[in-house]
Protein backbone atom coordinates (compact mmCIF):
# COMPACT_ATOMS: atom_id res chain seq x y z
CA UNK A 1 0.00 0.00 0.00
CA UNK A 2 2.84 2.43 1.00
CA UNK A 3 4.34 1.43 -2.77
CA UNK A 4 1.53 2.63 -4.04
CA UNK A 5 1.29 5.89 -2.71
CA UNK A 6 4.91 6.72 -2.97
CA UNK A 7 4.17 5.82 -6.82
CA UNK A 8 1.19 7.95 -6.65
CA UNK A 9 2.89 10.86 -5.13
CA UNK A 10 5.60 10.44 -7.75
CA UNK A 11 3.31 10.55 -10.61
CA UNK A 12 2.09 13.63 -9.70
CA UNK A 13 5.22 15.50 -9.42
CA UNK A 14 6.34 14.19 -12.95
CA UNK A 15 3.33 15.26 -14.14
CA UNK A 16 3.36 18.26 -12.53
CA UNK A 17 4.95 20.33 -16.12
CA UNK A 18 2.22 18.49 -18.19
CA UNK A 19 -0.55 20.46 -15.59
CA UNK A 20 1.96 23.27 -15.41
CA UNK A 21 1.58 24.25 -19.25
CA UNK A 22 -2.41 23.31 -19.64
CA UNK A 23 -2.51 25.74 -16.40
CA UNK A 24 -0.90 28.52 -17.87
CA UNK A 25 -3.45 27.86 -21.25
CA UNK A 26 -6.61 28.09 -18.63
CA UNK A 27 -5.46 30.93 -17.29
CA UNK A 28 -4.53 32.80 -20.59
CA UNK A 29 -8.22 32.12 -21.51
CA UNK A 30 -9.93 33.00 -18.55
CA UNK A 31 -8.13 36.02 -18.56
CA UNK A 32 -8.69 36.70 -22.50
CA UNK A 33 -5.00 37.63 -23.08
CA UNK A 34 -4.42 37.31 -26.85
CA UNK A 35 -4.00 33.93 -28.39
CA UNK A 36 -3.80 33.22 -32.17
CA UNK A 37 -5.29 30.31 -31.77
CA UNK A 38 -6.07 29.84 -35.68
CA UNK A 39 -2.08 30.43 -36.10
CA UNK A 40 -0.76 27.91 -33.10
CA UNK A 41 -3.62 25.17 -34.51
CA UNK A 42 -2.19 25.63 -38.27
CA UNK A 43 1.48 25.66 -36.80
CA UNK A 44 1.81 22.92 -34.77
CA UNK A 45 -0.42 20.38 -37.23
CA UNK A 46 1.55 21.55 -40.51
CA UNK A 47 4.71 21.84 -39.35
CA UNK A 48 5.89 21.22 -35.71
CA UNK A 49 3.99 18.08 -35.43
CA UNK A 50 5.24 16.95 -38.67
CA UNK A 51 8.71 17.21 -37.64
CA UNK A 52 8.52 15.56 -34.27
CA UNK A 53 6.78 12.67 -36.22
CA UNK A 54 9.58 12.72 -38.73
CA UNK A 55 12.66 13.46 -36.59
CA UNK A 56 11.11 10.35 -33.69
CA UNK A 57 10.64 7.90 -36.48
CA UNK A 58 13.86 7.72 -38.17
CA UNK A 59 15.82 8.20 -34.84
CA UNK A 60 13.94 5.68 -32.46
CA UNK A 61 15.58 2.81 -31.06
CA UNK A 62 12.38 0.69 -31.83
CA UNK A 63 12.88 -1.70 -35.03
CA UNK A 64 10.41 -1.72 -37.99
CA UNK A 65 8.75 -5.12 -36.65
CA UNK A 66 7.80 -2.48 -33.24
CA UNK A 67 6.48 0.20 -35.17
CA UNK A 68 4.08 -1.83 -37.38
CA UNK A 69 2.97 -3.93 -34.52
CA UNK A 70 1.92 -0.62 -32.84
CA UNK A 71 0.35 0.95 -35.86
CA UNK A 72 -1.44 -2.76 -36.34
CA UNK A 73 -2.34 -2.59 -32.72
CA UNK A 74 -3.81 0.90 -32.99
CA UNK A 75 -6.14 0.47 -35.52
CA UNK A 76 -7.60 -3.04 -33.50
CA UNK A 77 -7.78 -0.65 -30.60
CA UNK A 78 -9.83 1.92 -32.02
CA UNK A 79 -12.02 -0.56 -34.17
CA UNK A 80 -12.76 -1.93 -31.00
CA UNK A 81 -13.57 0.97 -29.31
CA UNK A 82 -15.95 2.55 -32.37
CA UNK A 83 -17.47 -0.61 -32.22
CA UNK A 84 -18.25 -0.84 -28.97
CA UNK A 85 -19.00 2.87 -28.23
CA UNK A 86 -21.32 3.03 -31.33
CA UNK A 87 -23.66 0.11 -29.86
CA UNK A 88 -23.90 1.78 -26.40
CA UNK A 89 -24.91 5.26 -28.04
CA UNK A 90 -27.26 3.61 -29.50
CA UNK A 91 -29.04 1.59 -26.60
CA UNK A 92 -28.77 5.17 -24.83
CA UNK A 93 -30.85 6.33 -27.73
CA UNK A 94 -27.97 9.06 -28.28
CA UNK A 95 -27.27 10.32 -32.00
CA UNK A 96 -24.61 8.15 -32.88
CA UNK A 97 -23.17 9.10 -36.06
CA UNK A 98 -23.04 12.38 -34.40
CA UNK A 99 -21.07 11.63 -31.19
CA UNK A 100 -19.29 8.85 -31.98
CA UNK A 101 -15.92 10.41 -33.15
CA UNK A 102 -16.22 12.16 -30.14
CA UNK A 103 -16.92 8.68 -28.33
CA UNK A 104 -13.43 6.55 -30.03
CA UNK A 105 -11.02 9.29 -31.10
CA UNK A 106 -8.64 9.57 -27.97
CA UNK A 107 -6.44 12.74 -27.41
CA UNK A 108 -3.46 11.50 -28.37
CA UNK A 109 -1.75 14.86 -29.45
CA UNK A 110 -2.74 17.23 -26.51
CA UNK A 111 -2.15 14.52 -23.61
CA UNK A 112 -0.89 11.61 -25.24
CA UNK A 113 2.40 12.27 -26.31
CA UNK A 114 3.97 13.98 -23.23
CA UNK A 115 1.83 11.42 -20.64
CA UNK A 116 3.42 8.51 -22.71
CA UNK A 117 6.81 10.39 -22.80
CA UNK A 118 6.97 10.78 -18.90
CA UNK A 119 5.60 7.74 -18.17
CA UNK A 120 7.77 5.26 -20.75
CA UNK A 121 10.47 7.26 -22.25
CA UNK A 122 11.87 7.60 -25.53
CA UNK A 123 10.16 4.11 -26.12
CA UNK A 124 6.79 5.76 -25.04
CA UNK A 125 7.06 8.44 -27.10
CA UNK A 126 8.01 6.61 -29.86
CA UNK A 127 5.23 4.55 -29.09
CA UNK A 128 2.87 7.08 -28.96
CA UNK A 129 3.70 9.18 -32.00
CA UNK A 130 3.42 5.98 -34.30
CA UNK A 131 -0.29 5.75 -32.78
CA UNK A 132 -0.71 9.31 -32.98
CA UNK A 133 -0.01 9.12 -36.63
CA UNK A 134 -2.69 5.95 -37.43
CA UNK A 135 -5.11 8.18 -35.05
CA UNK A 136 -4.75 11.09 -36.79
CA UNK A 137 -5.33 9.73 -39.75
CA UNK A 138 -8.25 7.69 -38.98
CA UNK A 139 -9.67 11.35 -37.54
CA UNK A 140 -9.30 13.09 -40.58
CA UNK A 141 -10.82 10.39 -42.92
CA UNK A 142 -13.22 7.69 -41.15
CA UNK A 143 -14.38 10.10 -38.16
CA UNK A 144 -15.04 13.00 -39.94
CA UNK A 145 -17.05 11.07 -42.83
CA UNK A 146 -19.36 9.73 -40.21
CA UNK A 147 -20.14 13.59 -39.08
CA UNK A 148 -23.13 14.45 -41.53
CA UNK A 149 -21.93 17.14 -44.50
CA UNK A 150 -18.56 16.99 -43.98
CA UNK A 151 -15.72 17.05 -46.20
CA UNK A 152 -12.69 14.27 -45.74
CA UNK A 153 -10.70 15.35 -48.95
CA UNK A 154 -8.56 17.02 -46.30
CA UNK A 155 -7.04 13.81 -44.39
CA UNK A 156 -5.62 12.07 -47.23
CA UNK A 157 -2.68 15.07 -47.38
CA UNK A 158 -2.23 15.01 -43.96
CA UNK A 159 1.42 16.47 -42.83
CA UNK A 160 1.18 14.12 -39.84
CA UNK A 161 0.48 11.24 -42.47
CA UNK A 162 3.12 12.46 -44.94
CA UNK A 163 6.16 13.13 -42.50
CA UNK A 164 4.48 9.73 -41.01
CA UNK A 165 4.94 7.64 -44.66
CA UNK A 166 8.23 9.70 -45.53
CA UNK A 167 10.11 8.66 -42.55
CA UNK A 168 9.10 4.98 -42.65
CA UNK A 169 9.79 4.80 -46.28
CA UNK A 170 13.22 6.24 -45.41
CA UNK A 171 13.87 3.85 -42.83
CA UNK A 172 12.45 0.54 -45.26
CA UNK A 173 14.83 1.93 -48.36
CA UNK A 174 18.34 2.51 -45.61
CA UNK A 175 18.80 6.10 -47.20
CA UNK A 176 20.40 7.98 -44.78
CA UNK A 177 18.69 11.09 -43.83
CA UNK A 178 21.57 14.43 -43.68
CA UNK A 179 22.06 15.48 -40.10
CA UNK A 180 20.77 19.20 -40.58
CA UNK A 181 17.80 17.69 -41.82
CA UNK A 182 17.15 15.49 -38.62
CA UNK A 183 18.36 18.17 -36.60
CA UNK A 184 16.03 20.69 -38.31
CA UNK A 185 13.49 18.13 -37.26
CA UNK A 186 14.25 17.85 -33.61
CA UNK A 187 13.94 21.65 -33.33
CA UNK A 188 10.51 22.38 -34.64
CA UNK A 189 9.77 19.01 -33.01
CA UNK A 190 10.65 20.45 -29.42
CA UNK A 191 8.13 23.00 -29.44
CA UNK A 192 5.19 20.57 -30.35
CA UNK A 193 4.45 19.78 -26.54
CA UNK A 194 4.50 23.01 -24.84
CA UNK A 195 1.84 24.24 -28.30
CA UNK A 196 0.06 21.57 -27.62
CA UNK A 197 -0.37 21.67 -24.11
CA UNK A 198 -1.37 25.39 -24.10
CA UNK A 199 -3.55 25.50 -26.92
CA UNK A 200 -5.47 22.47 -25.00
CA UNK A 201 -5.65 24.42 -21.76
CA UNK A 202 -6.54 27.37 -23.65
CA UNK A 203 -9.61 25.63 -25.75
CA UNK A 204 -10.65 24.06 -22.14
CA UNK A 205 -11.19 27.58 -20.16
CA UNK A 206 -13.44 28.18 -23.45
CA UNK A 207 -15.51 25.23 -24.03
CA UNK A 208 -19.04 26.13 -22.91
CA UNK A 209 -20.42 24.30 -20.17
CA UNK A 210 -23.94 23.63 -21.69
CA UNK A 211 -24.22 19.63 -22.19
CA UNK A 212 -22.47 18.88 -19.29
CA UNK A 213 -24.85 16.00 -18.13
CA UNK A 214 -24.98 14.25 -21.97
CA UNK A 215 -21.41 15.24 -22.30
CA UNK A 216 -20.20 13.34 -19.30
CA UNK A 217 -21.96 10.47 -20.50
CA UNK A 218 -20.06 10.32 -23.52
CA UNK A 219 -16.40 11.56 -21.73
CA UNK A 220 -16.99 8.43 -19.60
CA UNK A 221 -17.64 6.22 -22.51
CA UNK A 222 -14.35 6.96 -23.85
CA UNK A 223 -12.44 6.60 -21.05
CA UNK A 224 -13.61 3.03 -19.59
CA UNK A 225 -14.39 1.59 -22.82
CA UNK A 226 -10.82 3.18 -24.50
CA UNK A 227 -8.87 1.50 -21.72
CA UNK A 228 -11.19 -1.70 -22.09
CA UNK A 229 -10.84 -1.86 -25.88
CA UNK A 230 -6.58 -0.85 -25.80
CA UNK A 231 -5.85 -3.86 -23.39
CA UNK A 232 -8.13 -6.53 -25.44
CA UNK A 233 -6.01 -4.90 -28.65
CA UNK A 234 -2.92 -5.36 -26.88
CA UNK A 235 -3.66 -9.14 -25.50
CA UNK A 236 -4.93 -10.06 -28.99
CA UNK A 237 -1.78 -9.31 -30.51
CA UNK A 238 0.34 -10.31 -27.63
CA UNK A 239 2.20 -6.99 -27.21
CA UNK A 240 4.53 -7.10 -24.18
CA UNK A 241 5.84 -4.01 -22.05
CA UNK A 242 6.52 -1.37 -22.69
CA UNK A 243 4.75 -1.14 -25.90
CA UNK A 244 1.38 -2.47 -24.71
CA UNK A 245 1.49 -0.03 -21.27
CA UNK A 246 2.23 2.52 -23.87
CA UNK A 247 -0.98 1.64 -26.58
CA UNK A 248 -3.19 0.88 -23.42
CA UNK A 249 -2.49 4.36 -22.14
CA UNK A 250 -2.86 6.18 -25.40
CA UNK A 251 -6.38 4.41 -25.86
CA UNK A 252 -6.76 5.83 -21.63
CA UNK A 253 -6.88 8.75 -22.92
CA UNK A 254 -9.67 12.20 -22.95
CA UNK A 255 -11.95 13.15 -26.00
CA UNK A 256 -9.70 14.95 -28.31
CA UNK A 257 -10.55 18.47 -28.99
CA UNK A 258 -10.57 18.52 -32.69
CA UNK A 259 -13.78 15.92 -31.96
CA UNK A 260 -15.12 18.95 -30.47
CA UNK A 261 -14.29 21.43 -32.89
CA UNK A 262 -16.02 19.28 -35.74
CA UNK A 263 -18.75 18.28 -33.83
CA UNK A 264 -19.53 22.43 -33.55
CA UNK A 265 -18.98 23.10 -37.54
CA UNK A 266 -21.13 20.10 -38.84
CA UNK A 267 -23.31 19.22 -36.43
CA UNK A 268 -25.69 20.44 -33.62
CA UNK A 269 -23.78 18.12 -31.08
CA UNK A 270 -21.70 20.94 -30.28
CA UNK A 271 -22.27 21.75 -26.60
CA UNK A 272 -22.49 17.94 -25.72
CA UNK A 273 -18.83 17.39 -27.29
CA UNK A 274 -17.32 19.99 -25.74
CA UNK A 275 -19.00 18.87 -22.39
CA UNK A 276 -17.43 15.48 -23.18
CA UNK A 277 -14.14 17.20 -23.68
CA UNK A 278 -14.05 19.05 -20.62
CA UNK A 279 -15.45 16.01 -18.26
CA UNK A 280 -13.14 13.29 -19.61
CA UNK A 281 -10.22 15.55 -19.34
CA UNK A 282 -10.99 16.42 -15.58
CA UNK A 283 -12.07 12.70 -15.02
CA UNK A 284 -8.62 12.01 -16.64
CA UNK A 285 -6.06 14.29 -14.96
CA UNK A 286 -7.76 13.39 -11.13
CA UNK A 287 -6.89 9.71 -12.33
CA UNK A 288 -3.72 9.96 -14.26
CA UNK A 289 -1.48 8.74 -11.44
CA UNK A 290 -3.53 5.78 -10.86
CA UNK A 291 -3.26 5.19 -15.07
CA UNK A 292 0.18 5.86 -14.85
CA UNK A 293 0.71 2.82 -12.42
CA UNK A 294 -1.76 0.55 -13.60
CA UNK A 295 -0.57 1.04 -16.93
CA UNK A 296 3.44 0.01 -15.44
CA UNK A 297 2.48 -2.45 -13.96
Amino acid sequence: MFAIAQFYLSAIVMLAPLLTCVGIGVFWGKRDYPFGGAFVTMLVTSVTTPALVFHTFVTTELDDRALADIAMASLLALFLCAAICAILLKVLKLPVRKLLPTAFMPNAGNLGLPVSQLAFGDVGLSAAVAFFAVNSFVMHTLGVRLLPGASTSGGWRSPVLIAAVAAVALRVAGIPVPGWVIETASMLGAVTVPLMLLSLGHALALIPSSGLRTGAVVGMMRLLVGIGAGWAAVWMLGLTAPLAGALALQMAMPCAVVSYMYARRYTDMGDTAAGAVLISTVVFLVLAPALLWFTRH
